[in-house]
């Protein structure tokens, strides 16, 4: 049985996607930012630690929708406009998955779909 999970973002109907998918005892969780606040302004613009985080918090609940925690993820991949800042978002993976540990990827990308978003990152997880 598959389950889509919807963050209410306008991107997942433009685009064709769901924030996360659930088959089974696997999630996967769309690259997700930190997004916009009701005025249309960046969260955390500029902050790359606290888009990290805001993004995180939007995995943390589409896994919590789908029957799951961060402490099943096995995977993660991070996109970042700035490697250089890597400090920045090692502290913010780290906050969330330091005592999980899952895979990492972090790759530098020169833009993400929205100027301002510095960081986008997506997981994987399983049940057991």
């Amino acid at each position: 049985m598959r389950q889509n999970i919807s963050s209410g973002s306008p991107w997942e109907p433009l685009y064709g996607y769901s924030r996360a998918v659930r088959v089974g005892n696997v999630i996967a969780v769309a690259g997700t930012t930190s997004g916009k606040d009701s005025f249309g302004k960046v969260i955390a613009e500029g902050d790359l630690y606290g888009q990290a985080c805001a993004a995180l918090e939007k995995i943390k609940a589409a896994l919590d929708e789908a029957g799951a925690s961060l402490k099943d993820v096995i995977r993660t991949r991070t996109l970042v406009t700035d490697i250089t800042r890597f400090d920045e978002i090692a502290r913010a993976h780290s906050k969330y998955f330091g005592d999980i540990r899952p895979a990492a990827t972090l790759v530098e990308v020169s833009a993400l779909v929205e100027p301002g978003f510095l960081v986008e990152i997506e997981a994987d997880a399983v049940i057991e």
